[in-house]
């Protein structure tokens, strides 16, 4: 409801009720990567969310400049903080012993990112589990996740599919970004440290590209909504950030978007629901965007949902910025007009855990047999909603 006070005619003011409030966003930060990645995001200046960091290893979740810090106690930690040991089995587990804290920071969330490196154990044991709790608590839910470098190896490249495939089923939407393909972007002369920062860097702007859309008013408006009708029950997505700048500059961003390291190496063609947001100059003329949305509508299904935004910011004289972000791959035509509704933000106790007996996913699932840790079946735990009904 928007009520107007018009007491001073000269300044007429648009009061605006609770529910008319922005859009509450939460990035959760979970594991080393993760973490690195809030750090990123917060030096960048992104704005109008909460930053969340989460972690086992105590030394590097004190170096994270985010304002809320969450401690994971892994089993074998010894009360310690000591980190996972590259155990996804112990990070799910230190997840769990913490739902009570990590539902709190997450409750009255509209939507809650997570940001992860997966392969290790922290951000692919821990991920599950918050993203469960954030999607039962009806926030709309989006993890945008690393896979490994090759030269980490096969067996970290294993850990992290199985993770990414857990993760998948607890969050609404998963955006996944090879290191590998960001390599191929780049001078072969790249640092290591540079080429994990370059991973960071693709975290951030996952996530910046979504809550920018959210939060900055433009000329075609789309809003937390639009974000919705597309990223809610999306499942895998694909999402591609370009930017243009010269005589051709909308149709080079629009170019690049599609050879974003973000995208993967997949095709929008199967998506049936796609949002393009695009942010210029003053200068930027319609016949600029009208081309460039032509020229990214001709790359999606004919007939898939199509939403299109425009914000203008004085800041992007002589240059254009677009989004694109895909969802719905598999998904008929007739599924893109009523994704799954957000649940009912339910109390404290509503959401708690009912206590039943359940063995890792990971272990149960199959992790690669040259893993080396096993903590066997864990039992007398509490577990989330999500995690129940995966067990049905």
């Amino acid at each position: 409801m928007i009520t107007f006070d018009d007491t001073n005619q000269k300044d007429p003011r648009i009061i605006l009720d609770e529910e008319s409030a922005p859009a509450i966003i939460k990035v959760v930060g979970v594991g080393g990567g993760g973490c690195n990645a809030l750090n990123r995001m917060i030096e960048a200046g992104v704005k109008g969310v909460e930053f969340i960091a989460v972690n086992t290893d105590g030394q590097a979740l004190r170096a994270c400049k985010a304002p809320v810090r969450i401690q994971l106690i892994t089993p074998n930690g010894h009360g310690k903080a000591l980190g996972a040991g590259c155990n996804p089995d112990a990070a799910h587990q230190a997840a769990l012993d913490r739902t009570d804290e990590l539902i709190e920071h997450l409750e009255n969330a509209d939507m809650v990112f997570i940001a992860a490196g997966m392969g290790g154990g922290t951000g692919t044991g821990a991920s599950p589990v918050i993203g469960g709790l954030a999607r039962d608590a009806g926030a709309l839910t989006v993890a945008v996740v690393t896979k490994p470098f090759a030269f980490e190896g096969p067996r970290k490249a294993r850990i992290a599919d199985k993770g990414i495939e857990e993760l998948r089923r607890c969050v609404d939407t998963l955006i996944s970004v090879p290191n590998s393909r960001l390599l191929q972007m780049v001078s072969p002369a790249m640092s290591v440290r540079d080429a994990f920062l370059l991973a960071d860097e693709a975290l951030r702007q996952g996530v910046q590209g979504i809550s920018d859309i959210i939060n900055e008013t433009g000329i075609i408006n789309r809003d937390f909504a639009d974000i919705e009708k597309v990223m809610r029950g999306g499942g895998m997505a694909l999402m591609g950030i370009g930017v243009g700048s010269g005589e051709h500059r909308a149709i080079e961003a629009a170019q690049q978007a599609f050879s974003s390291p973000l995208l993967e190496e997949a095709s929008l063609e199967g998506a049936q629901r796609v949002l393009v947001n695009f942010c210029g100059g003053p200068d930027t003329t319609i016949a600029e965007i009208n081309d460039a949305a032509e020229y990214i509508n001709k790359r999606c299904a004919e007939d898939c949902l199509f939403l299109f935004g425009y914000a203008q910011r004085d800041d992007f004289a002589g240059k254009i910025q677009v989004t694109v972000v895909a969802t719905g791959f598999g998904e008929s035509a007739e599924d893109t007009t009523a994704p799954r509704p957000a649940e009912r933000p339910r109390s404290r106790e509503e959401q708690r855990p009912a206590a039943t007996a359940v063995s890792s996913p990971f272990l149960a699932g199959g992790l690669p047999p040259d893993y080396g840790i096993n903590v066997g079946n864990i039992s007398d735990l509490d577990v989330p909603t999500y995690l129940r009904r995966q067990m049905d």
